[in-house]
């Protein structure tokens, strides 16, 4: 079964960084995209970063110039870098893949907490 793993949340000072990792396991296979989103006001929750298998990049207005996502294709691992971060930046990070070519398949991460504040 695919899981996926997140990690490197945490509290972190208004204008600092973290980096959040996200680890697919379980036999994932044919990734298609890998996306990081949070929640957002009037939304179920708002698409933050995605990476698709052939490096296209999308940002949510609210992060450009200050998130950078990247993925490292062996280990099935996709990373939100996280700089100059803000207190509304505060949220539950969540990953999502999606998969499996012809099967269109996805899976969704537990969520990580991310609070930014002094």
């Amino acid at each position: 079964q695919v899981r996926m793993v997140e990690s490197g949340g945490g509290l972190v000072q208004p204008g600092g960084s973290l980096r959040l990792s996200c680890a697919a396991t379980g036999g994932i296979f044919n990734i298609n995209a890998m996306h990081w989103y949070r929640p957002a006001p009037g939304q179920q929750r708002e698409l933050v970063a995605s990476i698709t298998s052939d490096g296209n990049i999308h940002y949510a207005d609210s992060v450009k110039g200050r998130f950078t996502i990247s993925r490292d294709i062996a280990k099935n691992t996709v990373y939100l870098q996280m700089d100059r971060v803000r207190p509304e930046d505060t949220a539950v990070y969540t990953c999502h893949a999606t998969y499996g070519g012809y099967y269109a398949l996805d899976a969704w991460g537990q969520g990580i907490q991310v609070t930014v504040s002094d």
